[in-house]
């Protein structure tokens, strides 16, 4: 519902502060008094044109604020959270406009900037305005078939269910079967491929593995040639160990002749010891870096061959028994393709099987919603000086290629104004009084079903009077009861039914016309419908019958 609107320097409105509550409100004045302009203003805060010629003449900006109160299940919250914006609970939606003289414009969703685009869908859920040149709402016939669900309370769950798992399956079999082709052009590489990799049978990190092996072997290559030197000079008669030991043998002799000789054959004796353990070490070195020359060969061309696949395939060496397995098993996929396609398509034929059955329980039920809309509507023609008029509501088929998630029928409300004439869509009709009653009378019959919870009829009683205007008052009033209703009315008999009542008026300072706004009290408000009533000049029958109006409604 909306609460408050607060309007700063659009068009010839300077300062506007407005309050609004439940019920029906109406909004009067005389021709030309501004009444477009309010409208405009709550336009530009449900996402509309940002026209910098809205700015009022002088101003460097307008700037439109609306309020509004929203319960915790309303469609519009579920919208913010989508977009990441934040809504306390219990306080206020703060929906705000700024249009610059210069261009450009700015919005913010309770003080998070916004674009215009979510503030035409947050007005979507939260104002429905029907006027005699609206494209949008009740006219719009994109709309029609939620309406008409809404209306015969047609759950779409399933067929949506239904329509989601059919393009699944589609999806897929398209998949499978553009891989099959496109396997089945690459049949020949990929025998080939597979079997060079299977010939190779590459094992994951053997690269490193060999990698580590032919390193060592080449270290041993290396110092093969020193390490046999240094065994030459510790080996043989004439190496360095028999000459120590045949030195420690004959000092042995002459150690007991004086104890520095003793001492000089304990030294002796540690030397030959480390000595062996030198050897001992220098003999493992030889273990461990022997190498078999065919071997090292072999490891060099094994790793050659591994690394060489991998850059053919741009992959690295530790990949080729994946990729093996990936080209073997799309290999095997071109092998058995027709079995598999074959059932994918059984699959896919099913789920569509499905679907349709799905879309035409639907399709009976809303062609008898539609049976019992098309008569609640022609209820409300005849009140609306509408006799000779007719309505339906089209449900046809779709083209396969249209089908979707909320079945596969177009929805369309039509009319004939006159008797013989052809149906034609609301939006065709070429009378703005007609179309204005049209609209009120699918809306009384679409009320009971819910909508925005607020709507705006602009003028929708223009052209009509006497027992028209008081059907249409009476209407509204009807609608008012499940919804909020704001009317910019001529008709005495419609403002007379509001349970507020707001006059717009032009002021003149001599230099700056501006635009106010103002509620009225009762005793206002009976002037102000007596002057609708008979015109600049209020006369005392027209405060009677004004008076009258108002105990009646």
């Amino acid at each position: 519902m909306l609460t408050a609107l607060s309007i700063r320097d659009v068009v010839l409105i300077e300062a506007l502060d407005l309050r609004f509550g439940a019920g029906l409100g109406a909004l009067t004045g005389e021709t030309g008094a501004g009444k477009s302009i309010l409208l405009d203003a709550l336009g530009l805060a449900l996402g509309m044109r940002a026209d910098s010629g809205l700015v009022r003449q002088g101003a460097a900006q307008a700037v439109v604020t609306a309020s509004f109160e929203v319960p915790a299940d309303h469609p519009a919250l579920a919208v913010l959270a989508e977009n990441g914006l934040e809504q306390e609970p219990g306080e206020p939606l703060l929906i705000r406009r700024l249009v610059k003289a210069d261009g450009g414009s700015r919005a913010t969703v309770n003080d998070q900037p916004a674009s215009a685009g979510l503030l035409r869908e947050l007005g979507a859920h939260l104002v429905e305005i029907h006027g005699q040149h609206d494209d949008r709402g009740l006219l719009n016939a994109r709309g029609h078939r939620a309406l008409l669900d809404t209306f015969g309370r047609i759950e779409t769950g399933a067929v949506a269910a239904a329509y989601r798992a059919w393009a699944a399956a589609e999806a897929r079999l398209q998949a499978a079967t553009a891989e099959l082709e496109t396997a089945a052009r690459d049949r020949e590489w990929l025998e080939h491929a597979v079997a060079e990799l299977t010939a190779l049978a590459a094992e994951e990190g053997e690269e490193e593995a060999l990698a580590g092996e032919r390193t060592g072997m080449q270290k041993g290559a290396r110092l093969a040639d020193d390490l046999a030197t240094v065994g030459a000079h510790l080996d043989g008669s004439a190496g360095a160990s028999a000459q120590l030991r045949q030195a420690a043998r004959r000092l042995e002799r002459m150690a007991g002749e004086h104890p520095l000789l003793g001492e000089a054959m304990e030294s002796l004796d540690r030397a030959l010891i480390e000595l062996g353990e030198a050897e001992d070490r220098l003999a493992a070195a030889n273990d461990a870096l022997a190498f078999d020359p065919a071997r090292l060969d072999a490891v060099e061309t094994r790793l050659f061959d591994l690394r060489a696949l991998a850059r053919k395939h741009r992959v690295t060496a530790d990949a080729l028994p994946a990729l093996a397995a990936e080209l073997a098993g799309r290999l095997e996929r071109i092998d058995s393709g027709d079995a598999g396609l074959a059932r994918l398509g059984k699959e896919a034929a099913a789920a569509r099987a499905a679907y349709v059955d799905a879309a035409q329980t639907v399709r009976a039920r809303r062609e008898l919603a539609a049976a019992r809309l098309d008569k609640a509507v022609a209820a409300e023609l005849a009140p609306l000086r509408l006799e000779a008029a007719r309505f339906r509501t089209v449900v046809d088929p779709l083209a396969e290629a249209q089908w979707n998630a909320a079945g596969q029928d177009r929805v369309e409300f039509e009319i004939s104004t006159n008797p013989g004439a052809p149906f034609a869509p609301l939006v065709k009709i070429a009378s703005g009084g007609e179309l204005s009653r049209f609209i009120l009378a699918l809306k009384v019959a679409l009320a009971e079903e819910g909508g925005a919870a607020t709507m705006i009829f602009d003028e929708i009683d223009r052209g009509v009077g006497g027992a028209v205007a008081s059907a249409i008052g009476e209407r509204l009033a009807r609608l008012a009861g499940t919804a909020q209703l704001l009317v910019v009315t001529h008709s005495p008999q419609v403002a007379a039914r509001a349970g507020r009542h707001w006059l717009i008026a032009k002021a003149h300072d001599g230099l700056v016309t501006r635009t106010g706004v103002r509620a009225l009290d009762a005793a206002e408000r009976r002037e102000e419908i007596a002057r609708m009533l008979s015109g600049a000049e209020v006369t005392a029958e027209a405060r009677a019958q004004a008076a009258r109006l108002l105990e009646a409604a």
